[in-house]
C-alpha cells in the first residue's frame, strides 16, 4: 500500500482532473437555470484545481491532494446529475 503523496502522484491527479474537465461537455442550454447551476459547479472545480496547484507549488502536498480530489468530485457530480455529458468514459467519471 502506497501512503506517500509525491509530486508525481499529484501531477497524475491534476492531469486526470484536467482531462475530465476538458472531456465533459454541458448538457443544458445556455441561459437555462440548469446551465447556471452547472457554471457554479464548474467554478468550484476550477477553484479547487487552482488551489491544488498553489498548495503543491508551496510544498503542501496533503492539502494539494485534498483539493484536487474535491475538484474532480465537482466535475463528477455534474456528470452524475446529468449537467455534463461524460461521453461514456467510466474511467474519468461515475456515470449515471
Amino acid at each position: 500500500m502506497n501512503t506517500t503523496i509525491t509530486e508525481e502522484r499529484l501531477n497524475h491527479y491534476l492531469t486526470l482532473t484536467k482531462k475530465a474537465r476538458e472531456k465533459a461537455t454541458p448538457i443544458p442550454e445556455k441561459g437555462s437555470i440548469e446551465f447556471n447551476k452547472l457554471q457554479i459547479l464548474l467554478r468550484m472545480a476550477d477553484d479547487y484545481a487552482s488551489d491544488a496547484r498553489h498548495f503543491m507549488n508551496n510544498g503542501d502536498y496533503v492539502r494539494a491532494f485534498g483539493a484536487i480530489n474535491y475538484a474532480h468530485a465537482w466535475i463528477d457530480a455534474a456528470v452524475k446529475l446529468r449537467l455534463l455529458d461524460g461521453h461514456g468514459d467510466d474511467n474519468l467519471f461515475t456515470l449515471p
